[in-house]
């Protein structure tokens, strides 16, 4: 998922360009004329510097070099930023684009311009994120958020038992299909609540809930999120948060409390630096997901698209593990030596 931090505004479509050459080069970053023959496909991240939208983009630009067709990128300023990537997609189908695939960071407030991009004739894919309707793009690449919250859900309650768990949950923003799905999957792998719907907008709670908080997915408010949470409860234990940026800023709360070894964290993301975190006692468990995957299975299906017309259609799960070195009994889980082989970003 991550997310997260400011970027620089992508919009402008820093034009990364595949055509048989390495990623690191390319041309000029103009895009070639209507009519060139050559195939364009887009790609519209939430930010530009979170590291799984990184790797989400290295993922798109290593297949559409394979395949040899052009890539245009943008994305929004920082996570919710759902003007930038209306803009950024306007620019795409003007040039020719004949997929975008998409983060979207306001699932809602983004459709008017995916059903205008496919007015157009163009394939709109969502990745990570699902639209809200989910009908509303063609197809979704995606992690299955809510049995990514599931997983750390269950091991939660595992980890947890004997104890009476005092809750704080760290979560993304209002209304985003992504954060609600996590949330709402950890309170019932723990048992806390039934019957969810997995699609659900809306963040369910229970009493074991003493503090929820937005973070943006954002190290530093996720900082800010935990130190109130702490001021309304000093007795919370546990903290489940969107994503491992969030994670790191509550574990920051948590140290300059002289709390960290009392509480247990979970998280979502599986990102290297979130892995280590793993290794370094941090983060307890964290639902690891595949980026690269995600934007690799997208470039495949447009171009596909391009030469014969088959549209990708439906809901494609790119897969979820939990990572910990902690494992709990009926829990599947494999542990950071492996999380750090098939983690995403700077390890």
């Amino acid at each position: 998922m991550n997310l997260k931090r400011l970027a620089v505004l992508g919009l402008v479509i820093p034009l990364i360009t595949a055509c048989g050459s390495t990623p690191s080069t390319g041309d000029s970053g103009a895009a070639p004329a209507k009519g060139s023959g050559q195939i364009i496909v887009g790609l519209i991240t939430k930010t530009e510097t979170n590291p799984f939208f990184v790797k989400m983009k290295e993922g798109a630009q290593a297949k559409a070099t394979e395949l040899g067709v052009k890539l245009l990128t943008g994305a929004g300023a920082k996570d919710g930023d759902n003007e930038g990537q209306v803009t950024a997609m306007e620019n795409m189908i003007n040039a020719g684009a004949k997929g975008i695939m998409i983060t979207p960071s306001d699932t809602k407030a983004i459709v008017p311009s995916i059903q205008k991009a496919r007015a157009a004739g163009v394939v709109v894919i969502a990745l990570d994120t699902a639209t809200d309707p989910q009908s509303a793009s063609d197809a979704l690449f995606a992690t299955d958020n809510f049995a990514a919250g599931t997983l750390i859900g269950q091991w939660s309650a595992k980890a947890m038992a004997g104890k009476t768990p005092v809750i704080a949950t760290l979560d993304l923003a209002p209304g985003i299909t992504v954060g609600a799905q996590r949330h709402n999957g950890f309170l019932q792998g723990m048992g806390l609540v039934s019957g969810i719907v997995a699609t659900s907008t809306d963040l369910a709670t229970s009493k074991e809930v003493v503090c929820a908080q937005d973070t943006h997915g954002d190290q530093t408010e996720g900082q800010t999120a935990m130190e109130n949470c702490l001021s309304k409860n000093s007795n919370i234990n546990l903290v489940y948060t969107i994503n491992e940026p969030a994670a790191f800023g509550a574990y920051t709360a948590l140290k300059n409390a002289g709390k960290e070894k009392n509480v247990t964290i979970v998280s979502v993301d599986g990102g290297c630096q979130g892995v280590q975190g793993v290794v370094d006692g941090k983060i307890a468990a964290t639902s690891q997901q595949y980026p690269l995957k995600m934007a690799s299975m997208g470039v495949e299906a447009i171009v596909k698209y391009a030469k014969d017309g088959t549209k990708p259609t439906g809901y494609t799960d790119t897969g979820v593990t939990l990572i910990t070195d902690k494992a709990q009994a009926s829990v599947t889980s494999k542990d950071s030596t492996f999380g750090l082989a098939n983690c995403w970003g700077t390890k």
